[in-house]
C-alpha cells in the first residue's frame, strides 16, 4: 500500500477536516450540555449517554468522509465519481476561520463552565450545615421596640450554638450588616457559611409577628420561610421553633440533650422576657455605663421571675465584667456569687450558667483551673458559641495550654470572623509564643477590619519592638499620633521612646495630657506620676523626680487595698520604686503582683521579670537572675531584644552572668501555624 497515496487521498477526501471539525464541535457540545442539562435538573445519566453517543459518532462521521464525496450534483459514493471529477473545496482560511470560531466559542463555555465549578467548590468548601443569623428588621410604628428585634436574634443564636452538627456565626460579626443584604452571597462567603437566615420583627401592644427566611446564598433560594403571630404572652417558643426549623433544613443531627436545650422556655412572663431581651439587644456596648444598664435590665427580669435562669446567668455574667473594672467590691463580689449559683441550680445544664460560674472563679476567686473547668463544660453545652471559645483560650492559656489555646482561639475566629478583639487575643498568644511573623499576620487581619484601630498598629508595632526592629516599629507608629492614655496603644508608643532613651520628650508628652487636671480613674492619675518620676530618675533629674515617686506610691497603696491592679502600671512602679531606693515598696509590689497571678501561667513569665528588673536595679542580681532565666524559658516572657535594649537593665550590663543570657536563645514555643 502506498502511504503517500493514501494521505493524499485523505486529505482530498476532507477526512481530516471533517475529524477537526467533529472534534471541535463535540467539545462544543459537552460543553454546552454540562451547562443546559443540570439547569433543567437532568439525571446524572443524560450526560453520561449524551457524552458516549458523540463519542461513537467520530469513527463514524471519518467513514463517512471517506466513502461520501460532495459533488456538484450533490452527495455520491466515492465509488460513483471519477477520479478526475471536480470536489468542491473550502478554501483554507474559511476552513480556519469556521475551525477558530468554534474553538473560541467552547473555550468560552469551557471558562464559563470552570467558573461555575470554582463557586460551586466554595460553596461545596463551606459546610452546608452553616448559617448565620442576620439582624433582624424592626418593623414596628415604636422604634422603642427595636430592641425586641436584636433580642430575638440573639436568642435564635443561643439556641443553634448549642448544636455541635451546625457551625453558626456569632454575633459580633453577623452585627456589621443590615438585615437584608443585596450581596447575600458575598456576606456568606466573609462570613464562611453557606446559609443565611434573615428575618422581621414587629410588635404593637401585646402582638408580635415574626417573619423568618432561610435562604441558600450560592444561589439565592429559599429551603424555608415562615411566619409566626403570637400574643406576647405566648411568644417563648417562637425562637425554639425557629432554630429547629433551621436544623432540620440544614438536615443537622440533634442529640437528646442538644434538643431539650434548644426547647427549653425560659420563662413564662411576659415582662420578664422584655427586660431580658432589652439587655441582650445591647450586649456589644463595653462602657461602663452600658453594663450597669444591662445589669439593671437582667436583675428586673429576675425579680419578675426568680426562676429565670438564663437572666440569672446573664445578670452574673454582666456583673463579673463590671468587676474587671476599678469598681470593685465585696458586695459586688457576692452578687455575682449568689447569682451565678442560682442560674446553676435552676439550669444545671445551661451553658450560659456554666460560663457565668466560670467568670465568678477567674475574675474575683483568681482560680483559673475552676474557671477553666466550668468553661470546659460550657463548651461541650454551647460548641458553636464563639464568646465562650474565646473566654475558654483565655483560660486555657492561663493554665499553660498554650496549644489547645491557639486552636480554640482559631475557631472562635472561625465562628466570629469579623470580631477584631477575637483577633488581637490569638495574635497576643502568637506573640507570647515568641513567633513573631504569626502575631503580626494574625494583626494584619484585625487591620483589614478596623484599619483605624490604634491598639491593632501599636500591635504590630509591638511585635517589630519585641525583635529588636526599633526601625520597623517606627514606620507603623510614625503615621499616627500619640495615643491617649486610656489607650493600650500608648503603652507602645511609650516603649518606643523608652528603648530610644528619649526621656525628654516623653517628659513632655506627659505633661502636656495635664492628667492631674482631668478626671480621670485613680488608675490613670497613678500612672502619670509613676512615669513621671522614672522618667525623671533616668534623666537624671531626682528632684523633680521624689515629688511624683512620692505621690506614686500613696496612689499604688489605695488601688492594692482597692485589690485592683494593672499590670502595666506595676511593671512600671517597680522600676520606679527600685530607681528611688526603695526596696521594701518594690518587694510589696512584687509581692502583690505574684498574689494577682497566682496560678495563671501565661501571666507568671511577664510577672518574673518585671520583679527581676526591680532586683537588678537595687543591684541583687542574685535574686533576679533566677527569676530572669525563669522568664526566658517560658511562653510569655522577657525577649533578648529586651534584655538588650531596655534601659532596666544598664546597672548589670557588666555582669558576665547577665552577658550570658544576652547571647542565649529563648524558649522558642511551637504550636499550630497561624491563619
Amino acid at each position: 500500500m502506498n502511504l503517500t497515496k493514501f494521505f493524499a487521498e485523505l486529505k482530498r477526501r476532507n477526512v481530516y477536516k471533517v475529524a477537526i471539525a467533529y472534534a471541535v464541535i463535540a467539545w462544543l457540545l459537552i460543553q454546552a450540555g454540562s451547562i443546559l442539562f443540570p439547569t433543567f435538573e437532568a439525571p446524572a445519566w443524560v450526560m453520561k449517554v449524551f457524552v458516549t453517543v458523540i463519542a461513537a459518532g467520530f469513527p463514524i462521521a471519518l467513514v463517512i468522509a471517506w466513502a461520501f464525496e460532495m459533488t456538484p450534483e450533490g452527495m455520491k459514493r466515492t465509488a460513483d465519481v471519477a477520479p478526475n471529477e471536480y470536489i468542491p473545496q473550502w478554501s483554507r482560511w474559511k476552513f480556519a476561520t469556521v475551525v477558530v470560531s468554534l474553538a473560541l466559542l467552547a473555550a468560552g463555555l469551557l471558562i464559563f463552565q470552570l467558573q461555575r465549578i470554582r463557586t460551586s467548590t466554595t460553596a461545596a468548601g463551606l459546610a452546608q450545615k452553616s448559617v448565620a443569623v442576620l439582624p433582624f428588621e424592626s418593623l414596628s410604628e415604636d422604634k422603642n421596640n427595636a430592641y425586641f428585634a436584636d433580642g430575638i436574634q440573639d436568642e435564635i443564636l443561643t439556641r443553634l450554638s448549642k448544636i455541635a452538627d451546625l457551625k453558626v456565626i456569632s454575633r459580633t460579626s453577623t452585627q456589621k450588616y443590615k438585615s437584608s443584604p443585596d450581596d447575600l452571597r458575598e456576606i456568606a462567603q466573609k462570613l464562611g457559611v453557606a446559609n443565611v437566615l434573615e428575618g422581621s420583627v414587629q410588635k404593637s401592644g401585646d402582638a408580635v409577628r415574626v417573619t423568618v427566611q432561610l435562604i441558600d446564598a450560592a444561589n439565592d433560594s429559599h429551603l424555608w420561610a415562615e411566619t409566626y403571630d403570637r400574643k406576647l404572652s405566648d411568644v417563648f417558643g417562637v425562637e425554639s421553633d425557629i432554630a429547629q426549623k433551621i436544623a432540620s433544613s440544614l438536615e443537622a443531627k440533634l442529640t437528646g440533650r442538644e434538643k431539650a436545650a434548644i426547647t427549653s422556655v425560659g420563662t413564662k412572663n411576659p415582662q420578664a422576657y422584655e427586660f431580658y431581651l432589652r439587655a441582650l439587644a445591647q450586649r456589644n456596648r463595653s462602657s461602663d455605663p452600658d453594663i450597669l444598664q444591662r445589669i439593671n435590665a437582667y436583675r428586673r427580669a429576675v425579680e419578675l421571675d426568680p426562676n429565670y435562669a438564663d437572666a440569672w446567668a446573664m445578670l452574673a455574667i454582666e456583673q463579673a465584667n463590671y468587676f474587671t473594672g476599678p469598681e470593685k467590691s465585696e458586695e459586688l463580689e457576692k452578687n455575682i456569687r449568689v447569682a451565678a449559683e442560682t442560674a446553676l441550680r435552676l439550669a444545671p445544664d445551661s451553658a450560659r450558667a456554666h460560663e457565668a460560674m466560670a467568670l465568678y472563679y477567674g475574675y474575683c476567686r483568681n482560680d483559673n483551673a475552676a474557671a477553666l473547668a466550668e468553661l470546659e463544660i460550657a463548651r461541650e453545652r454551647a460548641p458553636n458559641d464563639g464568646g465562650i471559645l474565646s473566654e475558654l483560650g483565655v483560660f486555657q492559656r492561663a493554665q499553660g495550654k498554650v496549644d489547645e489555646a491557639v486552636a480554640t482561639m482559631k475557631k472562635a475566629a472561625d465562628l466570629d470572623p469579623l470580631n477584631i478583639n477575637v483577633w488581637k487575643q490569638l495574635a497576643l498568644t502568637y506573640s507570647g509564643l515568641r513567633q513573631f511573623a504569626e502575631a503580626r499576620s494574625t494583626l494584619e487581619r484585625a487591620l483589614a477590619l478596623e484599619p483605624e484601630d490604634l491598639d491593632v498598629i501599636g500591635g504590630l508595632a509591638a511585635q517589630y519592638q519585641a525583635e529588636g526592629n526599633l526601625g520597623a516599629a517606627w514606620k507603623i507608629l510614625s503615621p499616627h499620633p500619640f495615643p491617649s492614655p486610656e489607650e493600650w496603644a500608648c503603652v507602645i508608643y511609650h516603649e518606643q521612646y523608652y528603648l530610644w532613651r528619649d526621656y525628654g520628650f516623653l517628659i513632655e508628652t506627659i505633661k502636656a495630657m495635664n492628667l492631674g487636671s482631668k478626671s480621670y480613674p485613680p488608675l490613670i492619675n497613678a500612672a502619670n506620676d509613676v512615669l513621671l518620676a522614672n522618667l525623671y530618675f533616668l534623666n537624671q533629674e531626682r528632684d523633680l523626680a521624689l515629688p511624683h515617686a512620692q505621690q506614686a506610691e500613696r496612689e499604688m497603696q489605695e488601688l492594692r487595698a482597692q485589690k485592683f491592679v494593672l499590670y502595666e502600671v506595676s511593671a512600671a512602679y517597680i522600676e520606679m520604686a527600685a530607681r528611688a531606693g526603695n526596696r521594701a515598696e518594690v518587694e510589696r509590689e512584687i509581692d502583690y503582683v505574684f498574689a494577682k497571678v497566682g496560678d495563671n501561667k501565661w501571666r507568671l513569665p511577664a510577672a518574673e521579670s518585671w520583679a527581676a528588673a526591680g532586683y537588678a536595679l537595687l543591684g541583687d542580681f542574685d535574686n533576679a537572675l533566677p527569676l530572669l532565666q525563669d522568664s526566658l524559658a517560658k511562653p510569655n516572657g522577657i525577649t533578648i531584644a529586651d534584655l538588650r535594649l531596655s534601659p532596666a537593665w544598664d546597672s548589670v550590663r557588666n555582669d558576665p552572668r547577665f552577658q550570658v543570657l544576652t547571647q542565649s536563645q529563648p524558649n522558642e514555643n511551637k504550636t499550630a501555624p497561624g491563619p
